[in-house]
C-alpha cells in the first residue's frame, strides 16, 4: 500500500527540533512560543510522515 523510506538525517533532525520547541513551550521555558506549542508539535509530526512517505525529502 504505502512505499516507506527511511527520512534523510536533516528531515529527522528538523523534526525533532520542531517537536522539541513544542514541548519546551507547552512547559513554559520559551514564554513566546506558548500559544504555538501545539501547532510545532504537529508540524514536527507532519515533517517526519512526510520524510517517510517521500523518498526525495
Amino acid at each position: 500500500m504505502f512505499h516507506l523510506s527511511a527520512p534523510t538525517s536533516g528531515t529527522f533532525f528538523l523534526s525533532l527540533l520542531l517537536g522539541g520547541l513544542g514541548v519546551a513551550a507547552k512547559l513554559h521555558y520559551i514564554p513566546a512560543l506558548v500559544p504555538y506549542a501545539f501547532w510545532l508539535v504537529c508540524a514536527g509530526l507532519v515533517v517526519l510522515l512526510l520524510g517517510n512517505l517521500l523518498k526525495s525529502l
